[in-house]
């Protein structure tokens, strides 16, 4: 009986152990990818002039990351950051912005001046 009870107390263990784990290493990621934001747009939806990594095929993001981090791909700034990742943050980010929506553009709004009608 005592090792039954063992056996459930380290079962919940490492549960707990793998679960915690598994959200420590999701909130690295989800910072991570925030600093892509001053750059592809919140949650991975382009304001424009940058590609949208929302919804990105995870191979075609870790091969382009790849690219930029080995210099094979030619960038203005994207090479400082991929060098800055390891590969299993690089495909643990793919896996990440694969999984986020694309969102339709704000419509821009409505500037008006004083005097017009």
């Amino acid at each position: 009986m005592k090792r039954l009870h063992l056996s459930l107390a380290l079962t919940c263990c490492l549960q707990w152990a793998a679960s915690y784990a598994q959200e420590n290493a999701s909130q690295t990621i989800a910072t991570l990818a925030a600093s892509c934001a001053a750059c592809h747009g919140p949650i991975g939806n382009s304001l424009g002039g940058t590609p949208t990594l929302a919804a990105l095929n995870k191979t075609y993001f870790i091969q382009r990351m790849q690219g930029f981090k080995s210099g094979s791909l030619p960038s203005t700034v994207m090479h400082h950051h991929a060098k800055g990742l390891t590969d299993d943050e690089i495909t643990a980010l793919a896996g990440y912005f694969a999984a986020l929506p694309i969102r339709a553009p704000a419509p821009a709004p409505q500037q008006s001046f004083l005097g017009e009608q």
